[in-house]
């Protein structure tokens, strides 16, 4: 039987998704990774496209992870 999940948890949770998120929409932001791909698989012609799709991506995560900080402090 599984435990119940503590408030703790789950702002840990969300504190990790958000960090993950983060890391890879910068990744993606600011690295050619994505026009590598992309080209690869012959996807270029949405490279024009792609910081209309990651930027606000970048905000939204940065966004979780600073109220998941935020709901850890509080709760401390």
């Amino acid at each position: 039987m599984t435990q119940p999940e503590t408030p703790s948890d789950k702002n840990d949770r969300l504190l990790k998704y958000g960090l993950i998120g983060t890391v890879v929409a910068a990744l993606c932001c600011f690295t050619p990774i994505l026009v590598v791909l992309l080209s690869a698989v012959g996807l270029s012609a949405l490279l024009g496209w792609l910081d209309i799709v990651l930027l606000p991506a970048l905000a939204v995560f940065v966004g979780i992870t600073l109220y998941a900080l935020w709901r850890r402090q509080r709760t401390n």
